[in-house]
């Protein structure tokens, strides 16, 4: 099987989310970076200088209008006392509250588009630390071969402790 395809494969494959009481227990998640984007590259002296907004347009999000339903229920749902979001991770949901920790594998690959205007709530993660997994051993022997071939892994993770959850009112968000 070529090596293109058991990665598309593998990445199909969704882990089951592991929610549990103990405060040593851990929840996968990813946070959503920005790049910048990258630098204009110099004008010849026979063109005329091109600005970089030309080239680059500083891209803002587009805010649709808060309809008046959602103006009218989220001073109610500011007003209760605990919240819990739930987070999608390559389309797997996770329930996290605040005080939850998030263990967050270092190379995940990109992340995807929010559910909800981001302007609506406010999240915010610290990072503890990193861990380890414990090291694996696999035999692994062919039929009818005397040979073992022992396989090692061990993955690092970076902990993630969910510090901050607010849900934001109506004049908050400006709209």
């Amino acid at each position: 099987m070529s090596r293109t395809l058991l990665r598309s494969l593998l990445e199909l494959r969704a882990p089951l989310p592991r929610v549990t009481t103990s405060p040593l227990a851990l929840v996968v998640r990813s946070i959503s970076t920005t790049t910048p984007t990258p630098s204009a590259p110099s004008a010849s002296s026979s063109s005329a200088p091109v600005s970089k907004t030309a080239l680059y347009p500083p891209e803002q999000p587009v805010h649709k209008p808060l309809s008046d339903s959602v103006r009218s229920l989220l001073p109610v749902l500011a007003a209760q006392p605990a919240h819990y979001i739930t987070i999608h991770v390559h389309g797997v949901p996770y329930l996290v509250t605040r005080g939850d920790h998030v263990r967050l594998p270092f190379r995940m690959p990109g992340v995807g588009h929010p559910f909800v205007d981001e302007r609506l709530f406010e999240c915010k993660a610290t990072v503890l630390g990193v861990e380890a997994e414990p090291m694996r051993e696999k035999t692994k022997t062919k039929r009818r071969n005397r040979k073992v071939k022992t396989v090692k892994s061990k993955h690092k993770y970076t902990i993630l402790s969910i510090s901050h959850l607010k849900v934001n009112t109506p004049e908050e968000v400006g709209a």
